[in-house]
């Protein structure tokens, strides 16, 4: 199956839970994950009209951005969706136009003392400590984004998860169910913010995360198979 027919597909998965669920699909952002892709899947997923695509990694990102860049036919977004380490702010600021994997206060404040743009954030919570993996806790979320929230780069746009391996769905709902509820209330507190966003859900579970308000999706293998 080519990228085109599983990028049309997961598409209209897309479509069907959104409206299923009273939502319209176009609220429902699609991250192409293209990490470990070649640069040929990742140009049959532009020419199929796909625009934002994220990467785990700065460094194997640096060469994809440029050449894809040059040949797209549209503006491209590239969302950083892995652990960024402290030593890779500078160049993940000069690669990506959004950071969807911001895991700490001081990561959060280091990108503020780099950024010369108001480049947009996601805060990632972490619900389950789990070894390779990083984010706020649930009850540190609110502390962090009050801080971060003064300083005027970069730009909170929402907050982000990864659901815990080995949950059963009702679990993998719970999860997305209270990052919504986390965001609910810090949509409350401040209120003079655009709307936030909620970046969850991946191959294996993104229908339960549109269901539970998810306003953008990273889907990786659905598309671009292992």
């Amino acid at each position: 199956m080519r990228v085109e027919q599983r990028l049309r597909e997961v598409r209209d998965c897309i479509a069907q839970v959104a409206t299923a669920s009273g939502r319209s699909p176009d609220v429902v952002q699609l991250i192409g994950v293209s990490k470990g892709a070649p640069v040929e899947a990742i140009a049959d997923a532009v020419s199929a009209g796909l625009e934002d695509f994220g990467e785990n990694r700065v460094q194997e990102a640096a060469p994809k951005v440029p050449f894809i860049k040059q040949r797209a036919p549209n503006p491209i977004r590239w969302h950083l969706i892995g652990h960024l380490q402290s030593n890779k702010v500078r160049p993940a600021l000069d690669l990506f136009d959004e950071l969807q994997s911001v895991d700490g206060l001081a990561i959060a404040l280091k990108i503020s003392g780099a950024a010369n743009r108001d480049i947009p954030i996601f805060l990632e919570v972490q619900f389950a400590e789990t070894t390779g993996r990083f984010g706020f806790a649930p009850d540190n979320v609110a502390e962090a984004f009050d801080i971060i929230a003064e300083y005027p780069h970069p730009s909170i746009r929402g907050l982000m998860t990864v659901a815990p391996l080995g949950l059963e769905p009702d679990g993998v709902r719970q999860i997305f169910r209270q990052l919504r509820e986390i965001r609910d209330r810090l949509q409350e507190s401040h209120p003079s913010f655009g709307p936030l966003g909620l970046s969850m859900g991946m191959t294996d579970d993104y229908a339960i995360a549109i269901q539970e308000g998810a306003t953008v999706v990273r889907i990786g293998r659905a598309i671009f198979a292992a």
